[in-house]
């Protein structure tokens, strides 16, 4: 067997690698550089700034309220705090569908300004176009498919997708997406048959979230993986700790300790 890659530096030439040695890789999402920087730590490949910080982050009740500019600031903050990881930038809704042109400009700023490695984009077939310009700009594209949270309302509601007659649809639009330059494909929300079966059917590597142990790669959300959220679990997601609770009973024990005059203590203090 042979030895396990593990780069000093992630580029996308290593996902690919990783694919072509069966091996696997992570990806979780990070939104900032003191949590980018322990993910990277503990050799996290692929950091995701998601445009699901617009509902973790801010408190939205979707991804479509976040804009660019607020996307700008988390990506820069998750660069800095990574040295290993490769950084992924979702391009957020109403930022890059209307053209190829609009798509390039957006994602020019990505790279430019906030120093991401790679960006996202949702979007089957329909975004080849799209995902080609980026690529021949220079700027590396994860094609997302699948369940795509900016289209929520088109899709109605957050459903499985690629089941039944639909299957051959979501195939149809991986390989479209591969041939227009994509290095990866995420897929989110697939029955597991099918995930495998695209992951067969494509050269570049897949990401699965909701899809199975087919994928080349898996992500998870770091709020639901770590049990930060308060709301339902979705099925996908293990959890392998329970922050909530935690920091919920730090915070307590702070404020019983300065409500009784317990903090600071004369060791947290100053002398004159």
């Amino acid at each position: 067997m042979s030895e396990p890659i593990s780069p000093k530096r992630v580029r996308t030439v290593h996902l690919q690698q990783f694919k072509d040695a069966g091996q696997k890789f992570s990806m979780l999402t990070a939104y900032d550089a003191q949590i980018a920087s322990i993910f990277d730590e503990a050799g996290i490949e692929l950091l995701l700034v998601g445009d699901s910080a617009s509902s973790v982050m801010m408190g939205h009740s979707s991804t479509l309220p976040i804009t660019t500019e607020e996307m700008l600031v988390f990506t820069k903050s998750v660069v800095n705090g990574a040295n290993r990881a490769l950084v992924v930038a979702d391009l957020p809704f109403g930022s890059y569908e209307g053209s190829p042109a609009q798509a390039v400009a957006t994602g020019v700023r990505f790279m430019k300004e906030a120093g991401a490695q790679a960006v996202k984009i949702e979007g089957g077939a329909a975004m080849a176009d799209h995902v080609h310009a980026l690529v021949s700009a220079g700027i590396p594209v994860i094609a997302h498919i699948g369940f795509t949270p900016q289209s929520e309302h088109a899709l109605g509601g957050y459903r499985v997708q690629g089941r039944g007659e639909s299957a051959q649809a979501l195939i149809d639009d991986a390989l479209a997406l591969e041939a227009a330059g994509a290095f990866c494909v995420l897929m989110e929300m697939v029955p597991e048959e099918l995930a495998t079966q695209v992951d067969r059917a494509l050269r570049v590597p897949t990401i699965g979230i909701g899809a199975g142990n087919g994928t080349t790669g898996q992500v998870l959300v770091w709020q639901d993986m770590l049990g930060l959220g308060s709301g339902r679990v979705p099925r996908f997601v293990k959890q392998y700790a329970n922050l909530r609770e935690v920091v919920s009973q730090a915070a307590a024990q702070y404020r019983s300790d300065v409500s009784a005059g317990s903090f600071p203590a004369p060791e947290h203090t100053f002398e004159g």
